[in-house]
């Protein structure tokens, strides 16, 4: 099994345009436990992603029966795993719970895009 590097580039490069693009005024205008909720929510849906991939790569060439267990039960459990990290951070820790579902959305909306593309991509080049 040969890994596609590509994705986590891709997840890496997005960190850093949004980190950048988001970071700058949060910074600026955001009090240190609003950054920090943002971070932690960015580093959550990173290691989501990241889980994903390994899923995406692990069973891509394995039967489809397989593929969908790993890729969507594998979903689904992440994102159980996510919401049950989530409530921990808002109800335990006291996180900022805007700052936190804001971070967790927009990451969670782009790294599932780039995670879409990435299973086509591989489907298009296996078909051809």
């Amino acid at each position: 099994m040969k890994l596609d590097w590509s994705f986590p580039k891709q997840i890496f490069i997005a960190l850093i345009i949004i980190g950048c693009f988001g970071g700058v005024p949060l910074f600026i205008f955001g009090t240190s436990e609003i950054a920090r909720a943002a971070i932690v929510g960015a580093v959550l849906t990173t290691v989501n992603v990241l889980l994903g991939y390994a899923a995406i790569e692990y069973s891509f060439e394995k039967s489809m029966t397989t593929f969908f267990k790993y890729v969507l039960g594998g979903m689904g459990l992440r994102l159980l795993a996510m919401v049950g990290v989530f409530l921990l951070l808002i109800k335990i820790f006291q996180y900022h719970a805007g700052a936190l579902v804001t971070s967790i959305g927009v990451f969670y909306v782009v790294f599932l895009t780039l995670e879409i593309l990435f299973i086509q991509k591989k489907v298009n080049i296996r078909n051809n």
